[in-house]
C-alpha cells in the first residue's frame, strides 16, 4: 500500500528546506523503500512510499544510518589536534550498528592521514595527493559525500559552490557539525534516538510546534535562521535551528556531485561542471547588486516539479543537470532565464527556485533566495536573441563590467532587469517588451554622447518588426506615436534610406548597424523635450533633403497614426514623457507597414494643423490621394519651420495659404485663426504620418467641389 504523507517542513525556501526535502527522499528510498517517490505541491514536498507518517518517524528514529560525511583535508573537521571533538569522538568510540560505517569511513581517513603523515590541515599538493588516496580508499557512500563537496582536478581541487570550500563556509565545518547534531540526536553507544528526537523530528518534517531548538549554527543555506539584529521580537537574538534541519539538509546535498568538463579538442584543464549552476547575474531580482558579482560563489537554479519522481529519475535530473541556449550552455543567470523561456530544460521540471550564494554578514556567505521563475514556453522571449546577434548583448554586459562607471553600470541593470522580466512575464509580454525597447534606446543615447563608449562596443542590432508586433497590445496613443515616427525614412531611388535612427546616434544610414562618427552633425536627439527633439529633427532632415539629392521630402512612412491620436497631443492630452521614452527604443526596429485600427473620432483639429500638414506630407503621398496635382510639387517655405519654432503660428498662415493655392489646392478660407499657439508642439504633431483617407478629410471643401466636378 502507498501512502501519500505532506511534509510541511519541506519547502523551496530556504536552501536547507529545499535541500531537507531531496534528503529525505534519498534516505527512505536508498534505506527503507527503493519506490519511494516525491514531488512539490502548494510550496511543500509530498513523500509517496509504502511508509505512512508513523512508519517514517520509526524509521528515522530506529534504522535510520546516517552518510559518513567526513572533510579530513579541512582544519575544524575534528581529525586534527585543535579541532572541535564533541561529535566524532563519541561517534568513533560508539558501539551502535547504525553508525558502523560512519566508525569505518573515520578509521580510513585517520590511517590515511597516518601514513602521509598530517598531523595539520594540508595545503597545496599534499592536500591533492590526500584528497586521490581518500578516493581510493574510501567506500560507495562516503564517495557520494566527497564527490559532492570536491572535485578532483588535473591540477588543483574545485569546489562546488552547494558545499562552500570542499565542506565548510569559513570557520565553519559542515561535517564536524553534522557529527555534532548526530550525537545530539542519537546515543553513540546504543544507536537509540533521545528523549527529544521524536518531538525534534516531527517539527522538522511535518512543521509541528515544539520548543526546545538548539542554539548551533547552520551556515549559509538558512540567512532567516541565522540569528542576530531584527531577527525576533526583541532587537537581536541567537540562531534556532532543529538539529534534524541540519542533518537532512547535508544528506540531500549528498546528490548534487560534481563533474569535469572539456571542450572537444582543448588541451585545457577541466572545468568545473555542477548541477544547475551558473554565474551570477545581479539583474531580475531586488536583492542582488551588480557589486554582488565579484564575490558571489554562483547561481543555483533548484528544480521543482509536480509528478511524483523516483530517487533514480531525481539522481539522473541533477546528475545531468544541462540547461542550453540554443546548442550552447548556459553560462549565467541571464541566459538561465532565456532557457526556461525556450525550455532549453530537461522536461518533468515545473519551475526553479533561484539562489544566489552572495557574500553578506562580512565575508560569511549566504544561499539567498531571488525569485521564482515557471517553466513555460514564452515566445515573447524569442525577441532576445536578435541582441546575440554579432554578439552585441555579451560585448556591450562585458564592456558595461568593465567601464564600471556608475551611468553604464545602471544601464546595464535596466537591460538585465528588463530581460528578465520580458523572459519570465509571460502574461504582461506587451509590456515587458515595451520596457526592453525603452531601455535599448537608453544605451543607444548613451553611446551618442560617449565616442569611448562606441569604440569598445558596437551599436544595438537592428531589430525586427516582431518587436512592434509584440509590444503594441495594450501600448495606447503615445506607442502608435512613436511607432509611426520611428517609420520615418527617405524614399530614394525604389529604396528606403535616411531612417529616423540615424538621430539617435551616430550610424551609417544602411541596414546593418554601424557607428560612423562622421555622422555627428546628424544627431539630433538630446536630453529635451520630445517636442524639442523632434523639431531639430525635423530641421535636419529638410537640411539634408537637397544634400542628399533625395526624390521627396524626408517623410516617407511604414506606418500611419490616427487623427483622433494626432488631436489627442496637439490638445495636450498625452503623456508625452512616455512617448518620449518609447520613440528612442522604436527607432531600432524596422517598422511593419499598416495603419492604426482607429475608430474614434478626432477632436477638434487646428486650423493650423489642417492646413500645414500638406507640407509636411511627401508629393508622392499628396499624389497618391489625389489633393495635388500630378504635375505639380508643394516645397515648404524657407522661413516656414524658423517661423514656427519661434511661435508665430498665426503670421505663418497667409504664406501658407498663398502656396497652397499655387500648388493647386484650393481652401475656401480667407484668414483662419490658428488654433494653437506651441509652434514646437505644432511641428512635432506635423511629422506623424497619416492615411490617405485622413490626409483629405482635413479639405471637406475640396474634395466637395471635387465631387461635384466629377458628377
Amino acid at each position: 500500500m502507498t501512502h501519500r504523507v505532506v511534509l510541511a517542513g519541506c519547502t523551496p525556501v530556504p536552501l536547507a528546506a529545499y535541500l531537507k526535502a531531496l534528503g529525505v527522499l534519498r534516505l527512505v528510498a536508498e534505506q527503507a523503500d527503493p519506490d519511494a517517490r516525491g514531488y512539490w505541491e502548494n510550496e511543500q514536498f509530498v513523500l509517496e512510499s509504502r511508509l505512512d507518517e508513523a512508519g517514517i518517524e520509526r524509521f528515522f528514529l530506529e534504522e535510520y544510518e546516517p552518510t559518513p560525511v567526513i572533510a579530513p583535508w579541512n582544519g575544524g573537521s575534528g581529525f586534527y589536534p585543535k579541532d572541535n571533538k564533541s561529535g566524532m569522538e563519541p561517534i568513533e568510540s560508539g558501539k551502535a550498528t547504525r553508525f558502523a560505517p560512519f566508525r569505518e569511513a573515520i578509521g580510513i581517513a585517520r590511517t590515511t592521514l597516518h601514513r602521509l603523515g598530517f598531523e595539520a590541515r594540508p595545503e597545496g599538493e599534499a592536500k591533492s595527493e590526500l584528497l586521490s588516496r581518500l578516493r581510493g580508499s574510501l567506500d560507495e557512500r562516503s564517495l557520494a559525500w566527497l564527490d559532492a563537496a570536491v572535485l578532483i582536478t588535473e591540477d588543483n581541487p574545485r569546489y562546488p559552490p552547494l558545499l562552500g570550500t570542499g565542506g565548510n563556509d569559513g570557520r565553519l565545518d559542515f561535517t564536524n557539525n553534522f557529527m555534532q547534531r548526530l550525537v545530539g540526536l542519537f546515543d553513540p553507544a546504543t544507536g537509540q534516538p533521545h528523549e527529544s528526537s521524536d518531538s525534534l523530528l516531527r517539527e522538522s518534517l511535518l512543521d509541528a510546534v515544539v520548543s526546545g531548538l538548539g542554539t548551533d549554527v547552520v551556515g549559509q543555506f538558512a540567512p532567516g535562521n541565522a540569528g542576530g539584529v531584527n531577527q525576533t521580537s526583541g532587537f537581536e537574538s541567537k540562531p534556532l535551528v532543529n538539529p534534524w534541519d541540519f542533518v537532512f539538509m547535508l544528506e540531500g546535498a549528498v546528490l548534487f556531485a560534481a563533474s569535469a568538463t572539456r571542450r572537444l579538442g582543448s588541451s585545457m584543464p577541466g572545468a568545473l561542471s555542477y548541477p544547475f549552476t551558473v554565474h551570477v547575474t545581479a539583474g531580475g531580482s531586488g536583492a542582488t547588486a551588480i557589486g554582488d558579482e565579484d564575490n558571489a560563489r554562483a547561481e543555483m537554479w533548484m528544480p521543482l516539479w509536480s509528478a511524483p519522481v523516483g530517487l533514480r529519475e531525481l539522481d539522473v535530473m541533477l546528475s545531468e543537470g544541462r540547461v542550453t541556449l540554443g546548442r550552447a550552455p548556459v553560462r549565467d543567470g541571464l541566459e538561465f532565464a532565456r532557457a526556461v523561456a525556450r525550455l532549453g530544460v530537461d522536461r518533468g521540471i515545473d519551475a526553479f527556485q533561484r539562489y544566489a550564494f552572495l557574500m553578506r554578514s562580512g565575508k560569511a556567505y549566504f544561499a539567498t533566495p531571488l525569485n521564482r521563475i515557471d517553466v513555460v514556453r514564452n515566445r515573447a522571449a524569442d525577441l532576445v536573441d536578435e541582441l546575440d546577434h554579432g554578439g552585441w548583448l555579451s560585448r556591450f554586459r562585458r564592456f558595461a563590467r568593465k567601464e564600471g562607471s556608475r551611468r553604464v553600470l545602471s544601464l546595464l541593470r535596466k537591460l538585465e532587469a528588463a530581460i528578465f522580466r520580458l523572459a519570465l512575464a509571460h502574461k504582461e509580454a506587451a509590456e515587458s517588451t515595451r520596457r526592453l525597447l525603452i531601455v535599448l534606446g537608453e544605451i543607444t543615447r548613451y553611446f551618442a554622447r560617449s565616442p569611448g563608449a562606441r569604440e569598445a562596443c558596437r551599436p544595438v542590432p537592428r531589430l525586427s518588426a516582431r518587436w512592434v508586433t509584440q509590444a503594441e497590445s495594450g501600448g495606447g496613443a503615445e506607442f502608435e506615436l512613436a511607432v509611426a515616427l520611428a517609420g520615418l525614412h527617405a524614399r530614394h531611388a525604389g529604396k528606403r534610406v535616411y531612417p529616423m535612427q540615424v538621430h539617435l546616434a551616430p550610424m551609417k544610414d544602411q541596414a546593418v548597424p554601424a557607428w560612423d562618427d562622421h555622422a555627428v552633425h546628424r544627431v539630433t536627439w538630446g536630453q529635451g523635450a520630445v517636442e524639442t527633439n523632434l523639431a531639430a529633427t525635423l530641421e535636419r532632415r529638410l537640411l539634408d533633403t537637397d544634400r542628399r539629392e533625395l526624390d521627396d521630402r524626408p517623410l516617407a512612412f511604414r506606418r500611419t497614426a490616427s487623427l483622433a491620436q494626432v488631436s489627442a497631443w496637439l490638445a495636450d492630452e498625452l503623456d508625452t514623457a512616455r512617448l518620449d521614452d518609447l520613440l528612442p527604443g522604436l527607432m531600432l526596429v524596422d517598422i511593419p507597414a499598416g495603419r492604426v485600427g482607429d475608430d474614434l473620432s478626432p477632436g477638434p483639429l487646428p486650423a493650423a494643423y489642417r492646413l500645414l500638414k500638406p507640407f509636411f506630407s511627401t508629393d508622392y503621398q499628396l499624389h497618391r490621394a489625389g489633393l495635388l496635382p500630378a504635375d505639380r510639387r508643394l516645397s515648404i517655405p524657407p522661413d516656414m519651420t524658423r517661423r514656427l519654432l519661434a511661435g508665430q503660428v498665426s503670421h505663418t498662415l497667409p504664406g501658407v495659404l498663398r502656396h497652397l493655392r499655387i500648388a493647386g489646392i484650393h481652401v475656401d478660407v480667407t484668414s483662419p485663426a490658428p488654433g494653437i499657439r506651441d509652434g514646437r508642439r505644432l511641428l512635432a504633431a506635423l511629422m506623424v504620418p497619416i492615411s490617405d483617407h485622413d490626409l483629405l478629410s482635413l479639405f471637406p471643401r475640396e474634395r466637395a467641389q471635387e465631387d461635384r466636378q466629377a458628377s
